[in-house]
């Protein structure tokens, strides 16, 4: 897909990761609307930065858990850019509880999990699929996590949300063949993020030493993988792993 004046939703745009991925897909020549759950400063910056790249930008709040908010960011989107072509599932949410301890893991520290993480993407795309397709079809990327692909990761339920995110991405891509191509990225452990910020000294050391390449992921290398996925034709219904050679997927 020719990305040029293409129109894009970020959730979490306003994040690190999602900041680093606006600014791939600006470089590309997408038109971007920057979701934002509670930082609406942070995301002014981005669209400011973006805008300065020579695209059009706007901050939109999108908190994923709230459906009347992803269906406003959405006709948002397509009010200004006329369209949209493009979804990237960014937001998430996290709190480092060990594997042991179970009780730790709280009903309500799960449900908060799954919904953001999983619920979350979930109610984007399903709302996302009829402007996208009278838009003339696109692209969904979602940023999923190799905790997804094992038991690993810093909570139970954050490993389970990621797999289960995983597992959305191949299903979403037979559903919404061959209009709409749908993807992911899971990447290994990133510094300076949210969910880094979460993660004990230790967790973040082992993350490290894990890696074949010994260093964390790279934050650019994803968001050129998420404008790689958008450009393509014909990958659907994968999950690409960027994470320094920890998991061998």
């Amino acid at each position: 897909m020719d990305l040029t004046q293409k129109a894009a939703l970020v959730t979490g745009g306003s994040g690190v990761l999602g900041g680093r991925i606006c600014i791939a897909l600006a470089d590309a020549g997408v038109n971007l609307a920057v979701g934002y759950a509670k930082n609406p400063d942070k995301a002014v910056k981005v669209a400011e930065e973006m805008r300065a790249r020579g695209v059009r930008a706007i901050p939109v709040a999108c908190d994923v858990t709230d459906l009347d908010q992803i269906r406003a960011a959405i006709a948002t989107t397509v009010n200004e850019f006329g369209g949209v072509h493009i979804l990237v599932n960014d937001g998430a949410f996290n709190k480092a509880i060990d594997f042991t301890d179970i009780d730790g893991l709280t009903y309500e520290l799960w449900d908060k999990i799954i919904d953001i993480n999983l619920s979350g993407p979930m109610r984007t795309i399903k709302e996302i699929v009829e402007p996208m397709r009278t838009s003339g079809g696109g692209r969904i990327v979602n940023i999923s996590s190799v905790a997804g692909l094992g038991p690993n990761g810093s909570s139970i339920a954050y490993a389970v949300s990621k797999a289960g995110l995983n597992h959305l991405t191949k299903c979403m891509a037979r559903g919404l063949a061959p209009d709409i191509l749908v993807n992911c990225v899971a990447p290994g452990y990133l510094e300076g993020t949210l969910m880094s910020s979460n993660l004990t000294p230790e967790h973040r050391k082992t993350a490290v030493a894990g890696a074949v390449l010994q260093k964390a992921a790279d934050k650019d290398d994803i968001a050129r993988q998420v404008v790689e996925f958008c450009r393509s034709d014909t990958t659907t219904g994968q999950t690409l792993v960027i994470d320094s050679g920890r998991v061998f997927h």
